[in-house]
């Protein structure tokens, strides 16, 4: 049971990684899972004190939370307007279909066709591009730097017990 755990942790971290990139996984909470599951998998030396568990589930809901803020926050801070952040969203979304560079110029030329369909002029619709593309990209580092730090404590912590059970 123990290995399946250990396993199914992987791959939540794995999945974790992923969902910084991919909007429909939210990447930092499973990841958070895998330190559960890794918590459980241990009777009498559990590989995480309860602090390290709130304090990192506080850190996920905030960095959550602030994926869906800093976007929006970066493109009415270059100017933009809902059409912009729409835009950016389903030029993600379009742009996962063309990976890697569509992840990359999805949200950009999402924000900028969204923010001229809404009637910005050319020059105020680039502006909120950049904008939202900003934001995307402080959101994508912050959740990766969430979820790979807590990948690095998964593993230091199922290496210690892979290496007890070898024993």
């Amino acid at each position: 049971m123990e290995v399946l755990f250990i396993v199914i942790g992987i791959v939540c971290i794995i999945l974790g990684i992923l969902g910084c990139f991919l909007p429909v996984i939210p990447g930092p909470p499973i990841a958070w899972v895998a330190m559960l599951l890794l918590q459980i998998t241990e009777k009498e030396n559990r590989p995480f004190t309860i602090n390290t568990l709130v304090i990192w589930g506080a850190v996920v809901i905030i960095v959550t939370v602030l994926d869906y803020v800093v976007p929006i926050w970066g493109t009415k801070k270059f100017g933009g307007s809902k059409y912009g952040t729409w835009g950016s969203t389903i030029g993600l979304i379009i742009g996962l279909f063309f990976a890697p560079y569509g992840i990359i110029i999805g949200p950009f030329a999402g924000a900028v066709a969204g923010e001229l369909i809404g009637g910005m002029s050319s020059k105020q619709a680039f502006r909120a591009g950049v904008g939202s593309f900003l934001g995307f990209l402080t959101g994508v580092f912050l959740k990766l730097a969430v979820t790979v730090w807590m990948g690095v404590l998964f593993f230091r912590a199922a290496w210690g017990q892979i290496s007890t059970m070898i024993n």
